[in-house]
This record gives structure tokens, C-alpha cells and sequence, in this order.
């Protein structure tokens, strides 16, 4: 039997938004043909669309002096603001958006290098915890911060 394929190409419109694509083919004939009903076929697929999500962050500290070992002070260093932004530059709309943020909050010998002192939210949900029970919190020794950038 004969056999024809074909690449269905679909475009899609921003003001116009569809859960499913539904497409009919026929095939027809001038023959006589025994079963003409199995000359439709009929599919629906569902549409997800792709999301254009843009994230960034800004901060108002962008260098902080950490004190050699045996110098640290128990009073705190300077407090500063950082921002997250989440946009979505896609015309579709997107929801249930979650964003984990892993704070270094120990340094050598376990020492507390930063806390959060409170959180603001604009047209979110915040939710501040700390590693499960168990999770294994390795502090980065001053020595490996020698060969890092950043």
C-alpha cells in the first residue's frame, strides 16, 4: 500500500491561548473503495508552551574584607540588600514558579559568615529555612578561596 509522510508545522498566536491542536486528515479517491470510513483520522495533542524566563540580581555590597583566621569578631559585619528578580519575557503567562536560593551561611571552623536579618516580597511567596536534618553543610576553607574568582 502506498504511504505518505508529512512534518505538521503549527504557529501559534500570543493573543490567542490553546490547550490543545486538533487536526483532522482525509484522504480521498477517485476509486471505489470497500472502507472509506478508515480514511479519517482525527488527532489532538495538548500545547504547553515554552517559557522565557529571565533571572537576575543585584546587591548593594560588592566587596566585603573577611578577616584572617583567629581574627574574627563577634560583632556583625555590614548589613546589604540583595534583590532577585524573576521576569518572564515570553507572552505566554507561567505559573507555580519556584526559585531556591542557597545562601553561604558558614565559613572556616563553622563560622557564621552571613545571616538573613528579613525578606521582602513583591508579588511572591518567601519561604526562609534552613538544610534538612542531616544534610551536610561543608564549609569552604579560606585556603580554596585563593584559586576562585569569584
Amino acid at each position: 500500500a502506498p504511504q505518505v509522510s508529512f512534518t505538521l508545522e503549527l504557529e501559534f498566536s500570543c493573543s490567542i491561548l490553546l490547550d490543545r491542536a486538533e487536526v483532522m486528515l482525509q484522504a480521498t479517491s477517485d476509486s471505489t473503495e470497500a472502507t472509506p470510513e478508515d480514511n479519517v483520522v482525527k488527532l489532538s495533542v495538548p500545547i504547553r508552551y515554552e517559557p522565557d524566563l529571565f533571572l537576575s540580581s543585584n546587591t548593594n555590597l560588592h566587596r566585603y574584607e573577611v578577616h584572617p583566621l583567629g581574627t574574627f569578631t563577634h560583632s556583625s559585619g555590614p548589613e546589604f540588600t540583595t534583590t532577585v528578580k524573576v521576569q518572564n519575557f515570553g507572552c505566554y503567562p507561567i505559573q507555580n514558579i519556584t526559585l531556591h536560593i542557597a545562601l553561604p551561611a558558614l565559613g572556616h571552623r563553622q563560622a557564621t559568615i552571613l545571616s538573613v536579618t528579613h525578606v521582602l516580597a513583591d508579588n511572591a511567596t518567601c519561604v526562609l529555612q534552613l538544610p534538612p536534618e542531616g544534610t551536610q553543610v561543608v564549609p569552604v576553607p579560606p585556603e580554596d578561596l585563593l584559586h576562585t574568582d569569584r
